[in-house]
């Protein structure tokens, strides 16, 4: 059958060819659209229309405006405007397409183009959008609007044309056919014969197989110095699955996997020697392949049969127990048995169900609590012991303890949603102990022989309903029915009456607040609730989580752009809601975003904010994750500007405004990059005359300050935060960081580390020229975000100061203690290398 498929298939290519090669302009319509033409020169536009490029419609709603072409034995690769569905948006792909027959056209359109790598997945273009290599040497893509989407920032590059290979990657190249730019340096979430994925790079998948957008926040694909990791996100990531091998060499240069005809394999290249391991075994290509990191996190490997068309031939994650084995193979907070069969925790004693289904009719969507833990001190909690039940992730909290040393340290701990134990054999005092602060599907291994014993205890609240104890009472003979009755009626007549207090005290409360709220200084617009649902398509585009709740983008009837926090929950919601309200609603200040207005409607409790089209600071400073890589003169402005908004809400209000949780998420962007300080759902308030207040712990891990420890907060912990975002944004990179090499996971033990030995300039984003070329300059800029990082509060500055400082009217101070790293980083370095910068235990919990 194989030699009788690659006959047809020869057969069928020759026949193309010949076709081809007797007159590729005088091809008929259905061979026309393969001709191959897979360069370009400088100075050319490709304009994304029909009149422009040839379109290849197929039978599944997609449709390929092709811009180069190579057409090879078997696939042809493609790179060009794709779209699917309405096709009202398009992004710019190389994709792979296989030309089955150029006799039938049709079959031809039923045979869809296979996705390997995009430009613009997460900012699809319209109709009339524009490719340019520009007469500079840069591949730029405007929307048809004029804006610019995408660059390969490649301009004075000597960049002499563009070619796509027979490999299928993109590459721009000089005179000397040297490479100076290529797509197989920039993975989206697939690999091609002889791509490589270096270290602090990241495969991330598609939301599905028709909706290209990146999958933000769940799964991700790695090297490491420990190998190849796969990782769900969580705060910290959990890893599920991957390719061990510790890299030992001080002074490597590369560490790398790449994708081979028959293998995938892991590379370390240093200046003494090389290493090289085969991961994964892969059989032999007859045709082509690609690998593609899925949307449920599988890695698998694809390749085209003539018979049986696109087909699986490696799934190259697969755990031995099987799908249980990746995190939501039942969903969060989910069992998975034999045959992914697929349940909520029970409490056996007492019985009671702490869990329910999301959908019962699709019981892998997985399970949500019935009472959410809080973590106020009021709540009691319980665990639910589940034996013989695994944990995918094998990232390890507490070595050598008992099962009940693990429970505390869960108990103790707010972020912890379950202690799993595992121990060898019959040794329990010997075990090993992982503190998720996310739950995702658990394995229950009872019965298949797997080497560990192992429980998973989920700590849930302490719900047990008391019992009333009926009184035991003799049988008597004279009872006086007459007082049962009438103590009946008068206690019936009470419990209504006091209904209707009950009913009119909580009218009385809401029709207050509601008075309230129309005259809260400075709000002028009060919207309707159905004017936002209409403009939020009904809560239907979610930009992120913030503050007390959810956050959408909107349109109001005038084509204005707005966000519109949605505050959730039922304890915290009225409180939250009016002092938001009340702290922002008369704060205007050009680096803080802007409360337009609010919105009260029965339970609903809506805040209306100017809206930032360029996103979060977090999208444009870390290396792999950002979209464009900001120039140090762009990094300055946002700084300043930064810092002039905390200085405001410091000093400059009416009431003293402690932000506590600055960190990149929370500086949002407009459309000229002007940054503004957002959220100030964690804001504490505290007179101008008050130096301190004593307030439960809050914010982010990793840019908590050290006093957090002692519960004595001012305003320097918002200095602090401050420090860590500067420094992330000097160094490209984030403060907690696995995929560099692990002495290198820590930022400020990095930078504590070259201070000392004189080393700053190494800490320099090394993934923009600019900010090498600016070097001393940035390195100045660290010396002040030493000065913030100060152990001791009292030694750091007013954000004022950091004002003067950087408009020049001050220097940095020069005595200053360069022992800045975390405490709780060297606590935990006696401990296993996965714990995470900041201990959980210590922290509320990140928003």
């Amino acid at each position: 059958m194989w030699m009788m498929a690659s006959m047809i298939s020869s057969i069928y290519t020759t026949f193309f060819l010949i076709l081809y090669c007797y007159s590729s302009t005088a091809l008929p319509y259905p061979y026309g659209p393969y001709h191959n033409y897979p360069i370009a020169n400088l100075s050319t536009k490709w304009t994304n229309n029909e009149s422009s490029l040839t379109s290849l419609n197929f039978t599944d709603g997609s449709r390929m405006r092709a811009i180069l072409m190579r057409v090879g034995n078997l696939p042809i690769f493609t790179c060009g405007f794709l779209c699917n569905g309405t096709c009202t948006s398009y992004i710019f792909v190389i994709a792979i397409f296989i030309l089955i027959d150029p006799l039938n056209i049709e079959l031809e359109y039923q045979n869809h183009p296979k996705v390997v790598w995009s430009a613009n997945r997460d900012f699809p273009v319209r109709h009339g959008a524009i490719l340019t290599l520009t007469e500079v040497g840069e591949l730029v893509l405007l929307d048809a609007n004029g804006s610019t989407v995408w660059t390969t920032n490649t301009a004075g590059k000597s960049v002499a044309g563009v070619n796509l290979t027979d490999s299928g990657n993109l590459v721009l190249y000089d005179i000397h056919n040297s490479v100076v730019w290529q797509s197989f340096d920039h993975p989206t979430d697939s690999l091609l014969f002889g791509q490589k994925l270096f270290q602090g790079q990241r495969l991330i998948p598609s939301v599905s197989s028709t909706n290209w957008t990146a999958q933000k926040g769940l799964y991700s694909l790695q090297v490491t110095d420990e190998g190849l990791e796969a990782y769900v996100e969580s705060n910290p990531p959990q890893y599920y699955s991957g390719y061990g091998e510790r890299v030992t060499h001080k002074r490597k240069l590369d560490i790398y996997v790449e994708f081979f005809n028959g293998n995938f394999s892991f590379f370390a290249i240093s200046a003494e020697d090389s290493y090289s391991e085969v991961m994964f075994r892969i059989p032999q290509a007859s045709s082509i392949q690609y690998m593609k990191l899925m949307p449920d996190g599988h890695l698998k490997v694809f390749e085209w049969n003539l018979v049986t068309g696109w087909t699986v031939v490696a799934d190259l994650l697969t755990h031995h127990l099987g799908e249980c084995f990746y995190p939501l193979a039942c969903g969060r907070n989910a069992i998975c048995s034999a045959n992914q069969q697929c349940s909520c925790p029970t409490s056996s004693s007492p019985r009671m169900d702490y869990f329910k289904r999301l959908n019962d009719l699709q019981p892998n969507m997985g399970c949500s609590e019935v009472t959410p833990l809080i973590c106020d001190g009021t709540q009691a909690h319980v665990f639910i012991a589940l034996k013989d039940i695994e944990y995918f992730s094998s990232m390890t909290d507490m070595v050598g303890v008992d099962i009940e040393t693990c429970k505390q340290a869960c108990m103790g701990n707010c972020s912890c949603k379950a202690a799993v134990f595992r121990y060898p054999h019959s040794d329990v005092s010997n075990g090993i102990c992982s503190l998720p602060s996310e739950l995702f599907t658990m394995t229950n291994v009872a019965g298949n022989g797997y080497q560990l014993n192992s429980s998973v205890f989920i700590k849930v609240p302490n719900v047990t309903s008391t019992l009333s104890l009926l009184p035991k009472r003799k049988n008597r003979v004279a009872i006086n029915l007459g007082s049962v009755i009438g103590g009946s009626v008068f206690l019936l007549i009470m419990i209504v009456g006091y209904v209707v207090f009950i009913v009119q005290k909580q009218k009385r409360i809401g029709e207050i607040e509601e008075e309230y709220l129309d005259v809260v200084p400075g709000m002028t617009i009060r919207f309707c609730y159905e004017e936002l649902k209409s403009a939020t398509e009904n809560f239907g585009k979610k930009l992120g989580q913030g503050g007390f709740g959810s956050v959408f983008e909107g349109t109001l009837k005038d084509g204005s752009k707005i966000a519109v926090k949605r505050l959730e929950g039922l304890a915290q919601v009225k409180k939250s809601f009016l002092a938001e309200v009340e702290s922002i609603g008369s704060i205007h200040h050009v680096n803080l975003v802007r409360l337009i207005g609010f919105c009260a409607w029965k339970s609903e409790r809506l805040l209306v904010y100017e809206f930032m089209s360029n996103g979060s600071l977090d999208r444009w400073i870390y290396h792999g994750d950002r979209e464009y890589v900001l120039e140090w003169v762009h990094r300055k402005k946002i700084i300043l500007e930064i810092a002039k908004g905390l200085a405001y809400l410091h000093e400059e209000c009416r009431h003293k405004i402690i932000h506590l949780d600055i960190k990149p998420q929370n500086i949002l962007l407009d459309n000229d990059f002007n940054a503004k300080v957002s959220d100030f759902g964690l804001s504490k308030l505290i007179d101008r005359n008050q130096s301190q207040v004593m307030t439960t712990m809050r914010g982010t891990p990793g840019y908590l300050a050290p006093e957090w420890l002692g519960s004595i907060i001012t305003e320097k912990v918002d200095v602090y935060s401050f420090g860590i975002v500067l420094l992330e944004i000097l160094c490209g990179r984030k403060n907690f960081d696995r995929s560099q090499p692990e002495e290198k996971w820590h930022l400020l033990a990095v930078f504590q580390s070259c201070w000392e030995q004189g080393m700053l300039l190494d800490m320099v984003d090394r993934y923009s020229e600019d900010m090498q070329a600016q070097g001393i300059e940035v390195v100045e800029m660290m010396k002040l975000a030493s000065w913030c990082l100060q152990t001791d509060f009292t030694r750091r500055p007013s954000m004022s100061t950091v004002v003067k400082v950087l408009e020049g009217g001050m220097t940095v101070e020069s005595n200053l203690n360069y022992n800045f790293t975390d405490p709780r980083i060297q606590k935990n370095n006696s401990h296993e290398k996965d714990l995470t910068p900041l201990l959980p235990s210590i922290l509320s919990g990140p928003r």
